[in-house]
């Protein structure tokens, strides 16, 4: 049985740890990685499932709405992304989104963002750590419940903006003590899910490398 090809999606340059992470816990449930920067056509390449990775705030132009905060936008990476998730949901492949990549999957599809989390807190830290000290509720009768089990666990939080509306076909999965949209997923898809935390910085913790490996199992039945 080949090995599923997994697309990564990130910036032209920088982001070497993400990169890394994700492409190990590829690796360990025995993928392929394919690193996919803005400078590529994915047209070009071939591959069986996606992961759209963390990175810099998506441009509120996409979802119709005007800047609110200083902007840290990245269009290149934007239109690659875009261009990624829209070969990968015509095609039916599997695809996982990581905060940033959550939120434009859930772009594509008609949803919005916050564009500044602050004034939505009141339980919850807004100080950004890669530790997991935030509490995340997980939906009854999900697929993240199926993969990752129990009522809660505890993640990271690296993102100022998050889902506000969700898009055509998600639904909710997983909120913090706040209420503030944590996953999405398509029950109707086959394997879509956004996280809004980063997984890939949790690896240790079983339970998060379960997002990777349901992944990867998703891909396989294209190779038998």
């Amino acid at each position: 049985m080949a090995q599923p090809v997994i697309a990564i999606t990130g910036p032209e340059k920088g982001a070497f740890g993400p990169r890394f992470l994700v492409a190990l816990a590829v690796r360990l449930y025995g993928g392929q990685p394919l690193q996919l920067r803005p400078s590529h056509n994915p047209e070009d390449y071939t591959f069986d499932g996606v992961v759209v990775t963390g990175g810099h705030d998506i441009d509120p132009v996409l979802y119709a709405a005007k800047p609110e905060v200083e902007p840290k936008y990245d269009s290149a990476r934007d239109k690659l992304e875009m261009a990624v998730i829209d070969l990968a949901l015509t095609r039916k492949l599997p695809m996982l989104g990581i905060c940033r990549g959550a939120q434009l999957m859930n772009v594509y599809r008609g949803g919005t963002l916050y564009q500044e989390l602050l004034k939505q807190r009141e339980k919850t830290s807004h100080r950004w750590t890669i530790l997991p000290l935030k509490t995340l509720c997980i939906h009854p009768n999900t697929w993240l419940a199926e993969f990752m089990g129990r009522q809660t666990a505890r993640i990271n939080s690296l993102h100022n903006q998050a889902i506000n509306k969700t898009g055509a076909g998600f639904q909710v999965s997983g909120t913090d003590l706040d209420g503030i949209i944590q996953a999405i997923e398509d029950p109707d898809y086959g394997f879509l899910i956004g996280v809004q935390w980063h997984p890939e910085f949790l690896l240790l913790i079983r339970r998060q490398r379960q997002l990777f490996k349901a992944l990867i199992k998703a891909c396989k039945p294209l190779h038998t």
